[in-house]
């Protein structure tokens, strides 16, 4: 499947206010920097998936304790308590999109130099326990 003009501009958007988001942690949790990356996270997602289907996906039941922590920690951001905004964030982050994760790791794997690491005996088993790969118990 292809990606339509939108959604590339979206993926951009995404990509780069994930990178907003890394350059504000990394310069001493920049509040401004923190709050534009969430906006074009935001705005990325929005042009990837839809408007309505963004909101659908935050208001789903399932994920609401991590929309409430997301948004929450956007706010402090918003109000310069960026360190408490932003793990806060990180928890909602991870309780939205914490399914997607074994999916992104099973891609990584099939990448050349990546997927060399990833299956390295250390660092596979700490990738699965990360991604939530559950172990089979020998019988």
């Amino acid at each position: 499947m292809w990606l339509s003009d939108t959604q590339k501009i979206g993926v951009g958007l995404s990509a780069f206010g994930f990178a907003m988001i890394g350059l504000g942690v990394v310069l001493f949790f920049d509040a401004g920097l923190i709050a534009i990356g969430n906006i074009l996270f935001l705005a990325g997602m929005s042009m990837i998936i839809g408007v309505q289907k963004t909101l659908f996906f935050f208001t789903r039941r399932d994920k609401l304790r991590g929309s409430i922590a997301f948004f929450a920690g956007f706010l402090l951001v918003l109000v310069k308590w960026s360190i408490l905004g932003i793990l806060i964030e990180a928890f909602g982050f991870l309780n939205l999109f914490g399914d997607f994760f074994p999916v992104v790791v099973n891609f990584l794997r099939h990448m050349p130099v990546i997927g060399r690491f990833l299956s390295l005996p250390g660092v596979s088993q700490v990738v699965d326990r990360l991604a939530g790969y559950q172990t089979q118990l020998p019988v």
